[in-house]
């Protein structure tokens, strides 16, 4: 069975080599391809974006995928869509792999909102000192704020506009509570801004910021795309793409 995994994502990574020897599930990987140098799965890859929903479908039907993984970030929304489009027009099942959400406990200090924009007027608001951790293409909605000095911290360098004060930290996670906590109090910072994207790799940052007690904005994930099934862990895709094999291969006996 041909499957096209989504990837990008430590989850996508994991079911990648999770499935690698298995003989009945055949899986190449595809990444956007903007990370400059990015943590390749197991198995085949290719790199690079399709064309939109109108050249995936083309690719779908030209490689004869027979089961499409989307488990690419929760802000991933362009190629959700696309992936959602096209395998409604292709026929072909769409599995979702989402991390669950991060959720607040009670000595979390959390203002929740639902955009970027919305977070960049949240932070010329309440902040002087903001650590951003909302990767590289959304730092140019903060570009307009005078006020406040800002700790930009991406894999790659970020895309666009940076606001007037700032210091860009280019690091790639997981990331260690201890050295979070220490990367705050050297920078002075008040507010923390953050994308609800879930997941181990960076959650240290809100530990630290619960130590601290440095409010977090933090900005909700857009309305999920469908899909066929859905499922927050990896072990679950893998359980519903093997039962999905055996029945295909028992439907062609």
């Amino acid at each position: 069975m041909k499957i096209l995994l989504l990837g990008g994502t430590s989850e996508a990574r994991s079911l990648a080599a999770d499935v690698a020897d298995d003989p009945l599930l055949d899986v190449v990987s595809s990444l956007a391809g903007r990370v400059h140098d990015p943590q390749l799965p197991a198995g085949a890859t290719r790199v690079g974006g399709f064309g939109g929903a109108t050249g995936l479908t083309q690719w779908l039907e030209r490689e004869c995928v027979d089961v499409v993984v989307d488990a690419t970030h929760p802000f991933a929304t362009s190629i959700s869509a696309n992936a959602h489009q096209a395998s409604r027009a292709t026929g072909t099942p769409l599995v979702r792999l989402v991390r669950p959400a991060w959720t607040p406990s009670t000595e979390d200090r959390w203002v929740r909102v639902r955009s970027v924009s919305q977070a960049a007027e949240t932070v010329e608001r309440l902040s002087r000192r903001s650590f951003l951790t909302i990767g590289r293409q959304n730092v140019g909605a903060f570009a307009w704020i005078e006020r406040t000095w800002f700790l930009v911290r991406s894999i790659d360098p970020p895309t666009g506009a940076l606001p007037p004060h700032h210091e860009v930290l280019l690091a790639r996670g997981p990331f260690a509570e201890a050295d979070e906590i220490e990367l705050m109090k050297a920078h002075r910072i008040d507010t923390m801004v953050t994308k609800n994207s879930g997941g181990a790799m960076t959650d240290a940052k809100l530990a630290a910021a619960r130590r601290l007690g440095v409010p977090v904005v933090m900005i909700d994930r857009p309305r999920e795309a469908g899909a066929d099934f859905s499922a927050g862990t990896v072990g679950a895709v893998v359980d519903w793409l093997r039962a999905h094999a055996h029945v295909r291969g028992n439907d062609a006996r």
